[in-house]
């Protein structure tokens, strides 16, 4: 069964940066919109970014001008740069794509099982 996967969290101090990706875990027939979800403990997940198959993208004010969302349509994968992070920026990120897995098959909102983020000196 085909899944995303997301790659890259870890720890590091405030002002470091990390680089998130995320990927189908087998093949498909086409994605379209791509997307970054966090959520910290006791708080709603919230839209990070997303980025659409003609490379509009979106950003959350709070991370505006410090993360970058881009996506290599040829790997169908996303990725998402994250500088001069911040303590308030600990969380589970999770990926979320649209996917259709067989030319019959519907179009499916997928999730990943998640990626923990830690900022802390």
């Amino acid at each position: 069964q085909v899944q995303l996967v997301e790659s890259g969290g870890g720890l590091v101090q405030p002002g470091g940066s990390l680089r998130l990706s995320c990927a189908p875990s087998g093949s498909i027939f086409s994605i379209n919109v791509m997307g970054w979800y966090r959520q910290a403990p006791g708080k709603e997940r919230e839209l990070v970014a997303e980025i659409t198959s003609g490379g509009g993208t979106n950003y959350a004010d709070s991370v505006k001008g410090r993360f970058t969302i881009s996506r290599d349509n040829a790997k169908n994968t996303v990725y998402l740069e994250m500088n001069s992070l911040k303590p308030e920026d600990t969380a589970v990120y999770y990926c979320e794509a649209k996917v259709q897995y067989y030319w019959y098959s519907p179009i499916l909102r997928s999730w990943g099982r998640g990626s923990q983020v830690t900022v802390s000196s």
